[in-house]
């Protein structure tokens, strides 16, 4: 049977009194322990939890973020895209408050989404806005568009420096940890590319994807929107007036 606390929770979600659901949540801690609130988040339902980390981020903590499980998360996070935000910050806030959080490791949190059914596609939603960026991260290894770069890895087709992700050689990073700790988009690409090369691989050819796409959107809509519509007669005699 679920802990009383959490069918107090679930209720209050049902009602849109998440503040309230959060704060039942956090009385187990203060009654019995961070232990038992980790425990009792394997039986609060994917879509609740969701809807609690999704109220809170790093500007407004919340004892469940900072408690919640990789795998907790990961069953959550991955509805993120039922909501249909297009901007994803929902998503950026609760990603970065959660994987970022003191003493974790975004590796295992990464690891844990990509291992359930859409999390690859939650991980290019969450770098979606910044797909240019990761592109030239990809081809580079830096952020900076204006930086000396090595030219050895020029003559590369795009298969071969996807190939290279995974190579011994790749694995001494242009830029160092220290440099990109912004708990922020770039600390998980830099984690992405170095740590789970495999994974990086998959997010990027999402994006890339997903940029034909809309490549192919935009050339469809301005095609159907190039042909000029014949002039009304008399309309050059009237302008020449």
């Amino acid at each position: 049977m679920s802990h009383p606390v959490l069918v107090k929770a679930e209720k209050l979600i049902r009602g849109g009194d998440i503040v309230g659901a959060e704060a039942a949540l956090v009385s187990l801690v203060d009654s019995e322990g961070d232990d038992a609130l980790v425990v009792a988040l394997d039986d609060f339902p994917a879509k609740d939890l969701l809807a609690v980390l999704r109220d809170f981020d790093s500007s407004r903590e919340s004892v469940v973020n900072l408690l919640v499980s990789p795998e907790q998360f990961a069953r959550a996070v991955v509805l993120e895209r039922r909501y249909g935000d297009a901007s994803h910050e929902r998503l950026h806030g609760m990603i970065n408050s959660v994987i970022f959080r003191a003493d974790s490791d975004p590796g295992e949190f990464i690891e844990a989404i990509c291992e359930r059914q859409g999390g690859t596609e939650v991980l290019a939603d969450y770098l979606a806005e910044r797909a240019e960026n990761v592109e030239h991260f990809f081809r580079t290894a830096t952020f900076d568009h204006f930086a000396d770069l090595d030219d050895s890895a020029d003559g590369l087709t795009d298969e071969e420096r996807l190939d290279a992700l995974s190579d011994a050689a790749d694995t001494h990073p242009f830029l160092s940890h220290s440099e990109v700790t912004d708990h922020d988009w770039m600390e998980v690409a830099w984690t992405l590319r170095y740590q789970h090369p495999e994974i990086f691989r998959e997010v990027l050819q999402i994006l890339r994807a997903r940029a034909r796409a809309e490549e192919r959107q935009q050339a469809a809509a301005e095609q159907s929107g190039t042909a000029t519509p014949p002039p009304l007669a008399g309309s050059e005699e009237e302008s020449a007036l």
